[in-house]
Protein backbone atom coordinates (compact mmCIF):
# COMPACT_ATOMS: atom_id res chain seq x y z
CA UNK A 1 0.00 0.00 0.00
CA UNK A 2 1.57 3.42 -1.05
CA UNK A 3 -0.38 5.98 0.83
CA UNK A 4 -0.60 9.62 -1.20
CA UNK A 5 1.64 11.86 0.27
CA UNK A 6 2.15 14.87 -2.13
CA UNK A 7 3.47 17.38 -0.38
CA UNK A 8 7.30 16.82 -0.70
CA UNK A 9 8.35 20.62 -2.10
CA UNK A 10 11.00 20.93 -0.55
CA UNK A 11 11.02 18.34 1.81
CA UNK A 12 14.43 16.69 2.88
CA UNK A 13 14.21 13.82 4.92
CA UNK A 14 12.37 10.01 5.88
CA UNK A 15 8.86 9.28 5.99
CA UNK A 16 8.61 5.50 7.11
CA UNK A 17 5.22 3.90 7.85
CA UNK A 18 4.77 0.32 9.15
CA UNK A 19 1.95 -2.07 10.73
CA UNK A 20 3.64 -4.97 12.47
CA UNK A 21 5.89 -6.12 10.21
CA UNK A 22 4.55 -4.50 6.64
CA UNK A 23 6.19 -1.61 5.29
CA UNK A 24 3.10 0.69 4.00
CA UNK A 25 5.49 4.07 3.11
CA UNK A 26 9.64 3.91 2.61
CA UNK A 27 10.78 7.18 1.38
CA UNK A 28 13.93 9.07 1.57
CA UNK A 29 14.05 12.49 -0.31
CA UNK A 30 16.18 15.67 -0.30
CA UNK A 31 20.13 15.59 0.96
CA UNK A 32 22.09 14.31 3.98
CA UNK A 33 24.76 16.80 2.99
CA UNK A 34 23.84 19.18 0.11
CA UNK A 35 27.39 20.50 -0.57
CA UNK A 36 28.92 17.10 -1.69
CA UNK A 37 25.66 15.89 -2.94
CA UNK A 38 24.96 12.79 -0.97
CA UNK A 39 21.21 11.80 -0.61
CA UNK A 40 19.13 10.92 2.46
CA UNK A 41 18.25 7.20 2.36
CA UNK A 42 15.73 5.45 4.66
CA UNK A 43 18.65 4.26 6.58
CA UNK A 44 19.74 7.84 7.45
CA UNK A 45 20.77 9.40 10.79
CA UNK A 46 19.11 12.44 12.17
CA UNK A 47 19.41 14.69 14.61
CA UNK A 48 15.56 13.95 16.58
CA UNK A 49 15.78 16.89 18.85
CA UNK A 50 13.42 16.98 22.46
CA UNK A 51 12.30 13.21 20.71
CA UNK A 52 15.34 12.88 23.20
CA UNK A 53 12.95 13.30 26.24
CA UNK A 54 11.25 10.22 25.57
CA UNK A 55 14.64 7.95 26.41
CA UNK A 56 15.30 10.61 29.36
CA UNK A 57 12.18 9.70 31.01
CA UNK A 58 12.62 5.55 30.27
CA UNK A 59 15.79 5.59 31.99
CA UNK A 60 14.82 8.00 35.18
CA UNK A 61 11.27 5.66 35.30
CA UNK A 62 13.39 2.29 34.83
CA UNK A 63 15.65 3.77 38.11
CA UNK A 64 12.28 4.44 39.81
CA UNK A 65 11.36 0.99 38.95
CA UNK A 66 14.14 -0.94 40.56
CA UNK A 67 13.84 1.96 43.94
CA UNK A 68 17.02 3.48 43.61
CA UNK A 69 14.88 6.88 43.04
CA UNK A 70 11.29 7.87 43.78
CA UNK A 71 8.71 9.82 41.37
CA UNK A 72 8.86 11.99 44.66
CA UNK A 73 12.14 12.10 45.18
CA UNK A 74 13.39 15.71 45.38
CA UNK A 75 15.44 16.93 42.95
CA UNK A 76 17.05 19.19 45.49
CA UNK A 77 18.07 15.75 47.51
CA UNK A 78 20.10 14.76 44.68
CA UNK A 79 21.42 17.75 43.03
CA UNK A 80 22.70 19.35 46.82
CA UNK A 81 24.04 22.84 46.45
CA UNK A 82 24.14 22.61 42.85
CA UNK A 83 21.01 25.17 41.04
CA UNK A 84 20.23 26.71 43.85
CA UNK A 85 16.90 28.45 42.16
CA UNK A 86 15.49 25.18 41.87
CA UNK A 87 12.37 25.39 44.04
CA UNK A 88 13.28 22.50 46.94
CA UNK A 89 9.71 21.25 46.68
CA UNK A 90 10.21 20.45 43.13
CA UNK A 91 10.24 16.04 42.58
CA UNK A 92 10.98 14.21 39.88
CA UNK A 93 7.32 14.09 38.88
CA UNK A 94 7.00 17.72 38.70
CA UNK A 95 10.33 17.30 35.98
CA UNK A 96 8.92 14.79 33.96
CA UNK A 97 5.43 16.03 33.65
CA UNK A 98 6.55 20.03 32.81
CA UNK A 99 5.22 21.07 35.49
CA UNK A 100 8.28 22.04 37.66
CA UNK A 101 8.20 25.65 37.32
CA UNK A 102 11.59 26.02 37.12
CA UNK A 103 13.68 28.57 35.28
CA UNK A 104 14.40 27.37 31.93
CA UNK A 105 17.49 27.85 29.87
CA UNK A 106 15.52 27.15 26.61
CA UNK A 107 12.75 28.83 26.81
CA UNK A 108 10.66 27.65 23.98
CA UNK A 109 8.30 31.04 24.28
CA UNK A 110 11.29 33.31 24.49
CA UNK A 111 13.90 34.36 22.11
CA UNK A 112 16.65 32.03 22.83
CA UNK A 113 20.14 32.90 23.76
CA UNK A 114 22.72 31.73 21.61
CA UNK A 115 23.71 28.34 21.87
CA UNK A 116 26.83 27.79 24.61
CA UNK A 117 29.12 24.96 23.51
CA UNK A 118 27.81 22.19 25.53
CA UNK A 119 29.23 18.99 25.08
CA UNK A 120 29.71 17.52 29.03
CA UNK A 121 27.41 17.43 32.29
CA UNK A 122 29.31 20.44 33.64
CA UNK A 123 28.44 22.35 30.76
CA UNK A 124 24.47 21.46 31.42
CA UNK A 125 25.25 22.07 34.69
CA UNK A 126 26.47 25.66 34.17
CA UNK A 127 24.17 26.48 31.39
CA UNK A 128 21.41 25.53 33.73
CA UNK A 129 22.51 28.04 36.27
CA UNK A 130 20.85 31.38 37.03
CA UNK A 131 16.95 30.97 36.10
CA UNK A 132 15.14 31.57 38.72
CA UNK A 133 12.03 29.67 39.55
CA UNK A 134 8.81 30.44 37.34
CA UNK A 135 5.79 29.13 39.08
CA UNK A 136 5.49 26.92 42.49
CA UNK A 137 5.94 23.20 41.36
CA UNK A 138 2.97 21.44 40.40
CA UNK A 139 0.74 24.54 39.91
CA UNK A 140 0.56 24.19 36.26
CA UNK A 141 1.91 23.06 32.74
CA UNK A 142 4.64 24.57 30.91
CA UNK A 143 6.77 22.81 28.62
CA UNK A 144 10.51 22.97 30.24
CA UNK A 145 13.61 21.68 28.46
CA UNK A 146 15.75 22.34 31.39
CA UNK A 147 13.83 20.43 33.37
CA UNK A 148 14.80 17.25 31.37
CA UNK A 149 18.68 18.35 31.67
CA UNK A 150 17.99 18.35 35.25
CA UNK A 151 16.79 14.74 35.12
CA UNK A 152 19.75 13.62 33.21
CA UNK A 153 21.96 15.33 35.86
CA UNK A 154 19.87 13.68 38.59
CA UNK A 155 20.00 10.11 36.65
CA UNK A 156 24.25 10.13 36.41
CA UNK A 157 24.41 11.06 39.86
CA UNK A 158 21.51 8.10 41.05
CA UNK A 159 23.54 5.79 39.30
CA UNK A 160 26.89 7.07 38.63
CA UNK A 161 26.87 6.23 34.95
CA UNK A 162 27.18 9.23 32.11
CA UNK A 163 23.95 9.92 30.53
CA UNK A 164 24.55 8.97 27.24
CA UNK A 165 25.72 5.34 28.61
CA UNK A 166 22.65 5.34 30.65
CA UNK A 167 20.55 5.49 27.60
CA UNK A 168 22.37 3.30 25.80
CA UNK A 169 21.91 0.44 28.16
CA UNK A 170 19.07 0.79 29.01
CA UNK A 171 16.96 1.90 26.03
CA UNK A 172 18.73 1.86 22.61
CA UNK A 173 20.35 -1.22 23.44
CA UNK A 174 17.25 -3.37 24.90
CA UNK A 175 15.30 -2.03 21.60
CA UNK A 176 18.09 -3.18 19.31
CA UNK A 177 18.51 0.67 18.15
CA UNK A 178 22.13 0.49 16.80
CA UNK A 179 21.77 3.20 14.72
CA UNK A 180 20.59 6.03 17.90
CA UNK A 181 23.58 7.46 19.70
CA UNK A 182 24.72 11.07 21.07
CA UNK A 183 27.21 11.90 18.25
CA UNK A 184 29.24 14.75 18.27
CA UNK A 185 27.43 18.07 16.36
CA UNK A 186 30.77 19.16 14.69
CA UNK A 187 32.35 15.66 14.07
CA UNK A 188 29.22 13.22 12.12
CA UNK A 189 30.33 10.41 10.98
CA UNK A 190 29.18 8.86 7.58
CA UNK A 191 25.14 8.26 6.69
CA UNK A 192 24.54 11.35 9.02
CA UNK A 193 22.47 13.83 8.19
CA UNK A 194 23.66 17.47 8.38
CA UNK A 195 21.22 20.05 9.35
CA UNK A 196 20.28 23.21 7.30
CA UNK A 197 18.91 26.53 7.64
CA UNK A 198 16.80 28.59 5.92
CA UNK A 199 19.54 30.89 4.77
CA UNK A 200 21.50 27.52 3.28
CA UNK A 201 24.50 27.31 6.04
CA UNK A 202 24.72 24.16 8.00
CA UNK A 203 23.32 24.00 11.84
CA UNK A 204 26.64 23.04 13.32
CA UNK A 205 26.74 26.55 15.16
CA UNK A 206 22.75 26.35 16.38
CA UNK A 207 23.35 22.99 18.18
CA UNK A 208 24.82 21.64 21.30
CA UNK A 209 28.20 20.40 20.67
CA UNK A 210 26.71 17.14 22.28
CA UNK A 211 23.20 16.74 23.15
CA UNK A 212 21.80 16.08 26.77
CA UNK A 213 18.07 14.69 28.41
CA UNK A 214 16.59 17.77 26.83
CA UNK A 215 17.21 16.52 23.29
CA UNK A 216 20.15 15.95 20.35
CA UNK A 217 20.55 12.64 20.06
CA UNK A 218 20.42 11.05 16.48
CA UNK A 219 18.76 7.94 14.92
CA UNK A 220 16.86 6.59 12.04
CA UNK A 221 13.49 5.62 11.12
CA UNK A 222 13.78 2.28 11.03
CA UNK A 223 15.34 2.20 14.18
CA UNK A 224 11.87 3.93 16.25
CA UNK A 225 10.03 1.01 13.81
CA UNK A 226 12.16 -1.23 16.87
CA UNK A 227 11.62 1.38 19.64
CA UNK A 228 7.71 1.24 20.17
CA UNK A 229 7.59 -2.18 19.81
CA UNK A 230 9.99 -3.03 22.50
CA UNK A 231 8.84 -0.31 24.64
CA UNK A 232 5.27 -1.41 24.84
CA UNK A 233 6.59 -4.71 25.25
CA UNK A 234 8.30 -3.70 27.90
CA UNK A 235 11.57 -4.57 26.87
CA UNK A 236 12.82 -1.19 27.91
CA UNK A 237 11.14 -0.50 30.88
CA UNK A 238 8.50 -2.70 33.10
CA UNK A 239 5.19 -2.93 31.17
CA UNK A 240 2.93 -1.71 34.00
CA UNK A 241 5.52 1.03 34.09
CA UNK A 242 5.15 2.12 30.47
CA UNK A 243 1.45 2.07 30.91
CA UNK A 244 1.94 4.90 33.59
CA UNK A 245 4.37 6.87 31.20
CA UNK A 246 1.06 7.16 28.56
CA UNK A 247 -1.04 7.70 31.06
CA UNK A 248 -1.96 11.36 30.95
CA UNK A 249 -0.76 13.43 33.48
CA UNK A 250 -1.09 17.14 32.05
CA UNK A 251 -2.08 18.89 28.74
CA UNK A 252 -1.78 15.67 27.09
CA UNK A 253 1.57 14.46 28.27
CA UNK A 254 2.41 11.24 30.35
CA UNK A 255 5.62 10.50 31.58
CA UNK A 256 8.22 11.45 29.11
CA UNK A 257 5.18 10.80 25.67
CA UNK A 258 3.04 13.24 24.22
CA UNK A 259 -0.31 11.39 24.21
CA UNK A 260 -2.09 13.05 21.46
CA UNK A 261 -5.31 10.81 21.39
CA UNK A 262 -6.31 7.91 23.25
CA UNK A 263 -4.16 4.44 22.58
CA UNK A 264 -1.99 6.62 20.64
CA UNK A 265 1.67 7.54 21.92
CA UNK A 266 3.94 10.21 20.40
CA UNK A 267 7.35 12.03 20.38
CA UNK A 268 8.59 15.16 18.54
CA UNK A 269 11.10 17.31 18.36
CA UNK A 270 12.43 20.83 16.59
CA UNK A 271 15.29 22.81 16.83
CA UNK A 272 17.68 24.31 13.75
CA UNK A 273 17.72 22.60 10.62
CA UNK A 274 15.84 19.75 12.65
CA UNK A 275 12.33 18.20 12.32
CA UNK A 276 11.21 14.68 14.37
CA UNK A 277 7.59 13.56 14.66
CA UNK A 278 7.30 9.78 15.77
CA UNK A 279 3.47 7.90 16.79
CA UNK A 280 2.11 4.95 17.58
CA UNK A 281 -0.86 3.00 17.96
CA UNK A 282 0.15 -0.48 19.92
CA UNK A 283 -3.69 -1.73 19.14
CA UNK A 284 -3.23 -1.46 15.41
CA UNK A 285 0.69 -2.38 15.58
CA UNK A 286 1.20 1.14 13.34
CA UNK A 287 3.99 3.67 13.20
CA UNK A 288 5.20 6.18 11.52
CA UNK A 289 7.78 8.44 11.65
CA UNK A 290 8.92 11.50 10.05
CA UNK A 291 12.80 13.33 10.75
CA UNK A 292 14.02 15.90 8.59
CA UNK A 293 17.49 17.96 8.24
CA UNK A 294 16.11 21.48 6.62
CA UNK A 295 14.38 24.30 7.77
CA UNK A 296 11.02 23.59 6.21
CA UNK A 297 10.98 20.54 8.24
CA UNK A 298 8.04 18.36 7.73
CA UNK A 299 4.88 21.08 7.19
CA UNK A 300 2.17 20.02 4.72
CA UNK A 301 3.26 16.75 5.13
CA UNK A 302 2.77 16.39 9.22
CA UNK A 303 -0.37 16.95 8.92
CA UNK A 304 -0.66 14.26 5.94
CA UNK A 305 0.44 12.11 7.91
CA UNK A 306 -1.54 12.80 11.07
CA UNK A 307 -4.65 12.64 9.05
CA UNK A 308 -3.91 8.68 7.01
CA UNK A 309 -3.11 7.86 10.82
CA UNK A 310 -6.46 8.71 12.38
CA UNK A 311 -7.80 6.97 9.37
CA UNK A 312 -5.60 4.08 9.05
Amino acid sequence: MRVPFTAFDGFSGVILVTRGEETLVAQAHGHAHSGYGVENTVETRFAIASGTKGFTALVVVGLVAEGRLELSTRARDVLGDDLPLIDDRVTVEHLLTHTSGIGDYCDEDEDPPPTPLLATSADYLAALEGYPQRFPPGERFHYNNGAFAVLALVAERIAGIPFADLVRTRVTEPAGMADTAFLRSDALPARTATGYLEDGRTNVFSLPVVGFGDGGIYSTAPDFRKFWPALFDGRIAPRAWVDRMVTPHADGYGLGFWLPRPGVAHLDGGDHGVTFWSSHEPAAGLTATLISNNHRGGGPLLKQLDEYLTKA
